[in-house]
């Protein structure tokens, strides 16, 4: 059956976006990406990420610029009546609120999440913090480092026998803000059968924790403590990083029984197949510290590229590490539409990584350029309440 739909999935959906730094703002992205009306309402200094450096464009930083697209900000200054007054009204007309205050912090400011929502039953509001809205850590600071550390993803991280490394990515923010993405489409879908909106509530330590994935299995499961595995695999010896003749470094992943057959083959080694050490994936995990300096000898006989089709013809995924600007070149020339380049009122042709959601026969909004702080305060208070907002 042919899906021949072209609506954009969250059309007409409005989303008050009170967010800062990342987590929430790339959540919110998503649904903007998705088609949703995000207005970012701003305090009068604005998100503090707009600052950032040590890289701008005009007086936004790279950082805010890489997470803010296709929104519209409205500064609202929620210390004063008027500001919180005006800021309750939008609350009234939107359809999900996203924020990412510290628990307890909304109620202090005027945002009363429970009569919020009596007063507007359909209503979604989505909380992001770092331990959640309940628990004993609740009341605590957090950022990413601090979750990565906490769910024990550091202690993954890195070579064995050296001091935790932070991953590259700042994924505690970023896994928070797919998770909250994720349940607020799933309550709309809810929404729009019961009628009623929920209170999401997202913790970044929660989302790290459901990221380590088999290793807190084996962890729970074999009372085993899993270790920092470099560029390798706990399960599959052949499932790894190699540095080749030219100091170049590629990965391999050869994970089933065909993978180690074409990989011996392809370093010209076919012998190895019917070593019995090497005979299967249990007996080549067991004697991994034998079989592993016979493959790193073999990738130093050719320079890394000259690895890749050969590997590649034998069946076994291979690929090059590359750089940050190697990887984006590669996506620019894919044709997936993942660079994106957006015209602001004084600077054009500016890049940012795009959306990865495709939908096959829906056209997709074009990005438009984050805002600059305050620039649809006017239009949207008078789109959203009327020409007699007030702020």
């Amino acid at each position: 059956m042919t899906d021949d739909r072209t609506s954009i999935p969250l059309a007409g959906y409005r989303v008050l976006d009170l967010t800062t730094f990342l987590s929430g703002p790339f959540c919110t992205q998503i649904l903007a990406d998705l088609g949703a009306e995000v207005v970012k309402l701003e305090a009068p200094e604005g998100d503090s990420s707009r600052a950032i450096p040590p890289h701008f464009v005009g007086s936004d930083s790279a950082y805010f610029l890489g997470i803010n697209r296709s929104k519209r900000s409205v500064v609202l200054d929620m210390k004063q009546p008027d500001g919180l007054d005006t800021a309750k009204r939008l609350i009234g007309i939107a359809d999900v609120v996203v924020e990412n205050f510290r628990p307890g912090v909304a109620e202090r400011i005027g945002l009363d999440v429970v009569a919020l929502r009596q007063a507007h039953p359909r209503l979604l509001w989505a909380s992001i913090s770092g331990f959640g809205q309940t628990g004993p850590w609740k009341d605590r600071p957090a950022y990413d480092m601090i979750v990565q550390a906490l769910s024990g993803v550091m202690s993954l991280t890195g070579e064995p026998g050296r001091p935790a490394v932070r991953l590259g990515i700042p994924a505690g923010d970023i896994v928070a803000g797919l998770y909250a993405a994720i349940a607020i489409n799933a309550a709309l879908a809810d929404r729009e059968r019961s009628g009623a909106g929920r209170v999401i509530d997202i913790s970044m330590l929660d989302c790290q924790l459901a990221m380590l994935s088999y290793q807190s299995s084996y962890s729970l499961i074999a009372r085993v403590i899993p270790q920092p595995q470099g560029a390798r695999h706990d399960s599959i010896p052949t499932y790894r990083s190699f540095v080749a003749a030219d100091g170049g470094e590629l990965v391999v992943t050869a994970n089933t029984e065909r993978m180690w057959q074409g990989l011996c083959r392809a370093i010209r080694q076919p012998s190895l197949a019917d070593d019995p050490r090497f005979a299967d994936g249990a007996t080549r995990l067991e004697n991994r510290h034998s079989l592993w300096p016979l493959l790193e000898r073999a990738f130093l006989e050719r320079n890394a590229a000259d690895w890749i089709e050969p590997l590649a013809a034998e069946g076994v995924p291979v690929a090059l590490i590359k750089s940050v600007p190697e990887a984006l070149e590669d996506a620019r020339a894919s044709g997936r539409g993942m660079i994106l380049s957006m015209d602001g009122p004084t600077h054009k042709g500016v890049e940012v990584v795009g959306n990865p959601i495709k939908f096959t026969g829906a056209a997709m909004p074009k990005p438009t350029y984050p805002p600059a702080l305050g620039a649809d305060t006017e239009t949207v208070l008078k789109e959203w309440l009327g020409s007699d907002a007030q702020h």
